[in-house]
């Protein structure tokens, strides 16, 4: 982890492993990190909202999330962060996508699940320039965290495109970081037809959503 990081949140997400032992053994050395563990699993997105709560808690300037399967790879967080602590976007996002040669390792029919996502995603978050919506290697800052609803995000793997749509809510400025995508040949456990399916139902729900707070019930509560 780079030295700039001024915190850790270990957040374990009801693991059966040996990740609690590991990461307060890691804590009990190192001051920066804290250990918090989920009593059930409450999934990736729920894992990310208890993460954020705690660096508005804590009162910190920006958070950064940086998933355990070793696909976010720290030398690209400061890439992620400049925009945010310059003032330049409200929220970076990892894109994969936009340069062929960043996606060359993702498996054949990934890419094409998360480029019809990011077709979905833009409408239904009203993001047009955005690529790579399913990318988790996120930076935002505390001021638009604050803002967010975090009880009412999606708690699975579509958290990503949920926290889009919200952000469109609140004017948030949105950036794009290429980065490479990093696999080392692991495999996922996400059933990608199902959860494309999945996610493009929630998508539209969203998409509906957005649109009634945004043009309907905004105006009827200006009058």
């Amino acid at each position: 982890m780079p030295e700039f990081v001024d915190r850790i949140y270990v957040i374990n997400d009801a693991s059966t492993d040996r990740t609690e032992e590991i990461a307060a053994t890691l804590a009990r050395s190192n001051n920066k990190v804290k250990v918090i563990s989920h009593k059930r699993n409450r999934g990736v997105g729920g894992a990310i909202t208890t993460g954020h709560s705690l660096v508005l808690k804590d009162k910190s300037d920006v958070a950064a999330i940086m998933a355990g399967d070793n696909q976010m790879a720290p030398e690209y967080l400061s890439g992620l962060l400049e925009p945010v602590v310059n003032g330049i976007a409200d929220y970076a996002k990892g894109d994969r996508m936009s340069c062929p040669e960043h996606n060359e390792t993702m498996p054949r029919f990934r890419r094409f699940g998360t480029r019809l996502l990011t077709i979905l995603t833009r409408i239904s978050s009203g993001y047009w320039h955005i690529n790579d919506p399913q990318n988790g290697y996120t930076v935002i800052s505390a001021t638009a965290l604050s803002k967010i609803p975090l009880h009412r995000l999606n708690s699975g793997y579509a958290f990503e495109n949920d926290m889009l749509v919200h952000l469109n809510l609140i004017g948030a400025k949105v950036m794009d970081v290429s980065h490479p995508a990093v696999y080392n040949g692991q495999c996922s456990c996400i059933c990608y037809p199902r959860f494309v399916v999945k996610t493009s139902w929630i998508l539209l729900k969203r998409w509906i959503w957005r649109l009634w707070k945004k043009y309907v019930a905004a105006r009827y509560s200006k009058q």
